[in-house]
């Protein structure tokens, strides 16, 4: 498997073209995790990956949260409530490992204003597509 940087975000290219994102963010994820701060190129590669993994899911919530509304019958009923709270597990991992890539990573390189303001809106996005999915007690934690 391709360690070196430069193999990591020729991959994230060749997975984008492919529109495989969750290759790509995984691709983008490993960059961010050798620890130097990251050029336009990387945080664009990054930031592209991880919106369209976590944008597929959130158009999955809403459509699944929809039919929700719609459904009767109790089997039907849990059926697609377990399916919802599938998708929103995903959706909370997602957003959780871009926090913590954020926090742990890029805030703390970002070695100019142009950076930190792009990892902080980031950092909001992701937790806008939590608050999102949450309710009762989660909302009040985010």
């Amino acid at each position: 498997m391709a360690e070196n940087k430069d193999e990591l975000v020729q991959r994230a290219k060749l997975a984008e073209q492919a529109e495989r994102y969750d290759d790509m963010a995984q691709s983008m994820k490993r960059v961010t995790e050798l620890g130097t701060e990251l050029t336009n190129e990387e945080r664009n590669l990054l930031s592209v990956a991880y919106k369209n993994v976590v944008g597929a899911r959130r158009s999955s919530w809403r459509v699944i949260s929809s039919i929700e509304q719609k459904t009767e019958g109790l089997e039907k009923q849990q059926m697609v409530k377990e399916y919802r709270e599938k998708v929103e597990k995903e959706l909370r991992d997602i957003c959780q490992d871009v926090l913590n890539l954020l926090d742990k990573y890029l805030i703390p390189k970002a070695g100019n204003p142009e950076s930190k303001v792009f990892y902080l809106k980031m950092k909001g996005d992701y937790y806008r597509y939590l608050a999102e999915i949450a309710s009762g007690d989660d909302r009040e934690s985010i």
